[in-house]
């Protein structure tokens, strides 16, 4: 319990300003939970699965059209915590957010109503919750940017840099349905525009991934 609670006090800085009854709810409340890579984790049938703190792994957050498409908003890693998989409790999200597991992830999952009624009691919680959410739009908008004002070819040749950067490799295990949910396009769209790219010699392809050849000709076509 104390490790459970170190790590609570860590990561949330309104902790210090919770009384000790509050403290003690929070804690009896936080279940260590690990999804499967690929496993929805919010939206769906999960209605506000609650706050989660990322303690192992990445999680990626989307929206889905009713044809099926996906466009991913932000992705969070190991210290992030998402606060849109309770976003029942943030009575300014009036949208469905969906919220899965890139690859296995061990998270502590805070109980949606615990969290509220603290969020109601006192003060710094609420700002905390509503601060988190602010910092993540920013992520929202920018990935809104380049849908509507950024061309595609420009749009993958910066998703590929970013990944590759991300992973410290030049070999990117990503398939060509994959790359279309991160940048919520089809399928299709993104094999032309990757066998454009084969063929002006900037990148490889090979079942399952994507091989950067020529880094700085994709910086190029920023």
């Amino acid at each position: 319990m104390e490790g459970l609670e170190q790590k609570l006090q860590d990561k949330f800085s309104f902790w210090e300003h919770l009384t000790q009854s509050q403290k003690e709810r929070m804690i009896a409340n936080t279940q260590e939970v690990t999804y499967p890579k690929g496993e929805n984790v919010h939206g769906s049938k999960r209605l506000c699965t609650g706050v989660l703190l990322i303690e192992k792994g990445a999680l990626r957050t989307y929206l889905l059209s009713d044809e099926g498409r996906e466009v991913t908003l932000y992705r969070l890693g190991e210290g992030d915590i998402c606060m849109l998989s309770a976003s029942c409790i943030l009575k300014s999200i009036t949208f469905d957010v969906f919220v899965d597991a890139e690859e296995e992830s061990r998270v502590l999952l805070i109980q949606s109503q615990t969290f509220l009624q603290i969020m109601n009691e006192n003060i710094y919680a609420e700002c905390f919750a509503y601060k988190v959410t602010a910092d993540r739009f920013s992520d929202v908008v920018w990935a809104m940017e380049q849908i509507l004002f950024m061309s595609f070819d420009k749009r993958l040749a910066l998703f590929l840099l970013e990944e590759s950067e991300k992973t410290g490799s030049l070999e990117l295990s990503l398939t060509h349905q994959q790359i279309a949910k991160y940048l919520g396009s089809a399928r299709e769209v993104v094999t032309r525009m990757l066998k454009y790219f084969v063929a002006e010699g900037l990148v490889e392809l090979s079942r399952g991934g994507v091989t950067l050849l020529d880094p700085e000709g994709l910086k190029k076509l920023l």
